[in-house]
């Protein structure tokens, strides 16, 4: 079922957009400029390039390599080129991360969904407390958020049942320029503020005596999420690229258009923040807590404008997390439909299925099942740290010493040099980064995760 049959990518502008549409997330959103914002403002963004040129881009192009070399989906992929060495799992891995991954996030998602209608409804523009007590209340309430994230899941299904061109490529044409729109008008809003140049002046000017041991580690852990290492994602995805698709040229641009959209989140954010007094780094809650009063406070003078800001906002998240989920979701497809030979239909079915479960209990968990621990969290919170410190690390450790040791040299040559058509000069280097560099930031993060170091 490889080539044609399977569906390919349409356009170069397609494959950017998708691909980088996995990557730009709620991360990208509130975690980049909370990050930012505890960890000295530029200071942090220059070593969050650092570190996406150092790991990020030569751990997109091995995971490319794999997938384009197999044109099929990700445990096929790295079965193909493993054979019965232990290596093969990594596929079947990535395949189980993004499930779990996509059950979770989907709660998550549909919080977003929530706080948009909310916003259309006005019901959200009230003081931190009012805020406070409007998300506790709805986040362990048995129903409605569960429904919200099974919603998510269904609408994700329907982008993906139709397919390459006609379900990915289309929506990603769509919804990334109009994520972009949104980002710009609510920046120009931001920066109209009273007091906002203090907000641009924090984010653009680098504070390197906050520059310290963890902003290291926040910034290589940053860098690897932001760009979906590890999930089995861009291999899939690549396993769409025609033969003709630049792997590194497309890496490099990728990892820039999601660093643009974090730069660009934290430019929305910072100047509201710094115009009503409130702290950068407000931590997690500040997408549904803080920034809902950030509006309501800054913009209190032009109701109708604080209005349309917030509406506009969430949005925003929704689009951004709705990016990431399909890419998720067609990890998944792909697999059920070419490994038990049905049709694309039925193989999005099973995942949709599958992960909806995982979001039932997931949601439920903040409310009716808040008893219910493993390790001492609830289900919710237990996936994502069984994701983010284990399995996406592991994931992509595995990938970068299966293509820097194990794939044949001159197979990785051949795809990252397209058979030697475009620059080969460089390959060298990326082979340095992939077998040591990579490996080692990778071990790092996952040793801080687990409090190692």
């Amino acid at each position: 079922m490889a080539g044609n049959s399977r569906g390919s990518f349409g356009s170069k502008l397609g494959i950017i957009l998708a691909t980088a549409g996995s990557a730009v997330g709620l991360g990208n959103i509130w975690r980049f400029p909370y990050m930012t914002g505890m960890n000295g403002g530029a200071a942090f963004i220059l070593l969050y390039l650092f570190f996406v040129l150092m790991l990020g881009v030569p751990g997109m192009v091995a995971e490319f390599v794999v997938g384009r070399s197999s044109g099929s989906n990700a445990a096929r992929a790295y079965r193909q080129l493993a054979g019965r060495t232990p290596f093969r799992v990594i596929g079947y891995l990535g395949v189980f991360t993004s499930m779990i991954i996509l059950g979770f996030y989907a709660v998550v998602a549909g919080w977003c969904l929530q706080f948009l209608f909310a916003s259309v409804a006005g019901q959200v523009m009230g003081d931190a407390d009012y805020v406070l007590q409007y998300f506790k209340s709805f986040s362990s309430d048995p129903w409605k958020p569960t429904l919200w994230a099974v919603g998510f899941i269904l609408l994700t299904h329907l982008v993906v049942v139709r397919g390459i061109r006609n379900g990915i490529e289309k929506a990603s044409k769509l919804f990334m320029p109009t994520l972009l729109v949104l980002l710009v008008l609510i920046i120009v809003a931001s920066c109209m503020l009273p007091g906002a140049g203090k907000g641009v002046s924090f984010l653009f000017h680098p504070d390197f005596s906050k520059i310290n041991r963890g902003t290291f580690f926040d910034a290589l852990g940053q860098a690897f999420f932001s760009l979906s290492l590890g999930t089995a994602c861009l291999c899939t995805y690549a396993s769409y690229f025609s033969k003709n698709t630049n792997l590194v040229g497309s890496a490099v641009q990728i990892a820039l258009l999601d660093t643009l959209v974090a730069v660009l989140a934290g430019l929305m954010i910072f100047p509201a923040a710094f115009s009503v007094g409130v702290s950068p780094d407000s931590g997690p809650s500040l997408i549904f807590i803080t920034l809902p009063n950030v509006f309501h406070q800054a913009f209190g003078g032009m109701p109708v404008v604080g209005y349309v800001i917030s509406v506009f906002f969430y949005a925003l998240l929704s689009l951004a997390a709705l990016t990431s989920t399909i890419s998720m979701h067609e990890i998944g497809t792909a697999f059920f439909y070419e490994e038990f030979h049905v049709s694309r239909g039925k193989g999005a079915l099973v995942v949709t299925v599958a992960c909806c479960v995982v979001s039932v209990f997931c949601s439920l968990s903040c409310g009716v099942l808040g008893d219910v621990k493993v390790m001492g969290l609830n289900l919710l919170d237990f996936c994502d740290a069984l994701t983010a410190k284990v399995l996406l690390p592991l994931g992509s450790l595995l990938t970068c010493l299966f293509v820097g040791w194990y794939v044949p040299k001159q197979l990785v040559h051949d795809e990252y040099t397209n058979h030697s058509t475009v620059t080969k000069a460089s390959f060298g280097v990326f082979l340095f980064f992939v077998r040591f560099v990579c490996p080692l930031c990778i071990m790092a993060i996952f040793l801080h995760q687990l409090g190692v170091i």
